[in-house]
């Protein structure tokens, strides 16, 4: 699904992401931690083709990413409010996504319906995004990275600004389309969640993979033993 080789990214002459070889497998869920300024979002924003690398290639589902937009159909991703419409109220900007992946307006309502614990109507269709907090703009963007059939999610802190409730019922959102054989990857600071729901974790560290665990009873361990010493 994913497929860095040789990556190397640099603002100036400063050395922000360096990846020799990383592989997210189809149906895989992998997270990626690091403390603030690790590289988190540069390295996702790279994989998006947001960034342009200086050297390197990156394939999402099979396509390299700078030779054909093919794999955005395939892929659902969420980084921050820039995503979003502002002056559309969620439902509007879930319906337009929606016709971007070949969604109908019978499967959207059923997937807003689904979901109404995690966005309530109020703020589906009563709001403008610009209007939503910070929390719900989050949601309706995860939201919108999962509609219609995706072979990858990419999510950038899907879990920040979100109260207990919310987080609670996002890990078993994103646990289901797991399940149901989408691989995802995201990053988050909290390394509960990742440790709970991910297969394997990362950790990131001046654009570099320092480690690579797969996720056992052990690991939230030693993800707290890491970070009271980061390399």
């Amino acid at each position: 699904m994913i497929h860095i080789k040789q990556l190397q990214k640099r603002f100036g002459e400063n050395l922000v992401t360096s990846i020799d070889d990383l592989k997210v497998q189809r149906g895989e869920f992998v997270g990626l931690v690091g403390n603030n300024g690790a590289g988190k979002t540069t390295l996702i924003s790279l994989v998006l083709d947001l960034l342009k690398s200086n050297s390197g290639v990156i394939e999402l589902v099979g396509v390299d990413v700078k030779s054909s937009s093919s794999w955005k159909f395939k892929v659902g991703s969420f980084i921050d409010d820039s995503f979003l419409i502002p002056h559309l109220s969620p439902y509007e900007f879930l319906s337009y996504v929606s016709g971007l992946y070949g969604v109908n307006q019978a499967e959207l309502d059923a997937f807003v319906e689904k979901h109404a614990q995690f966005v309530s109507e109020e703020f589906m269709f009563n709001k403008l995004i610009r209007e939503l907090s910070k929390g719900n703009k989050n949601k309706i963007g995860v939201l919108a990275a999962i509609l219609g059939p995706k072979e990858l999610v990419i999510l950038d802190e899907p879990f920040a600004n979100l109260d207990p409730t919310s987080q609670v019922l996002l890990k078993s959102i994103l646990s289901e389309v797991h399940h149901q054989g989408t691989a995802i990857f995201l990053s988050s600071h909290d390394l509960i969640h990742v440790s709970e729901i991910c297969q394997r974790v990362l950790i990131l560290n001046e654009g570099c993979i320092q480690k690579d665990l797969a996720v056992s009873p052990s690991t939230l361990n030693e993800l707290e033993a890491y970070f009271k010493n980061p390399i």
